[in-house]
């Protein structure tokens, strides 16, 4: 992975995205929950990119989106989604992904970092950047997911609300 090269995402054709996107997820990957999360709001270019190989071909990407909890009383608190992080199945292992987690958790400024939200494996995700499903416990998602994998990122979790509901950021 050391010949690895990360570039901004934004400099890559969409649809080879969309090509590794459906390689490493499988078509089917627009009907999960996370898509609902980001539905209607572009990606964040500055915290999302992608890596080439060797040979400078694409072999992983990762995005970040804009999304809200909207508590109880209505008030919208701003995170970040991280998410899709795709690797090709044949470069899976590779440290292709973790190079991709850290480029985007190192790109956020650190003047004012927003929580960050994602779906996925708490024990990977929370041994290396510290992600943990332990404030997401009373937090609703637009469609079916499992709640141990809902994970935050948070300097100071005490700020984030106890319930909510995870949205689009439209604000």
């Amino acid at each position: 992975m050391s010949d690895a090269t990360l570039i901004p995402l934004d400099s890559i054709d969409p649809a080879m995205v969309e090509d590794l996107l459906d390689r490493a997820f499988e078509p089917e990957r627009r009907q999960r929950t996370a898509y609902k999360l980001r539905e209607g709001v572009d990606w964040l270019p500055v915290l999302s990119f992608a890596a080439l190989d060797p040979e400078q071909h694409l072999v992983g990407t990762i995005q970040c989106w804009p999304v809200a909890l909207t508590d109880p009383d209505g008030r919208k608190h701003p995170l970040i989604l991280v998410g899709p992080v795709a690797v090709l199945p044949e470069a899976q292992g590779g440290g292709y992904g973790k190079a991709l987690m850290t480029a985007t958790i190192a790109a956020q400024s650190p003047k004012a970092p927003l929580p960050q939200v994602m779906i996925g494996d708490a024990e990977y995700y929370g041994r290396f950047w510290g992600f943990s499903a332990e404030p997401t416990g009373g937090w609703q998602l637009p469609g079916p997911w499992e709640p141990s994998r809902l994970l935050v990122r948070c300097d100071n979790p005490a700020v984030l609300p106890k319930e909510g509901t995870l949205g689009p950021w439209r604000g």
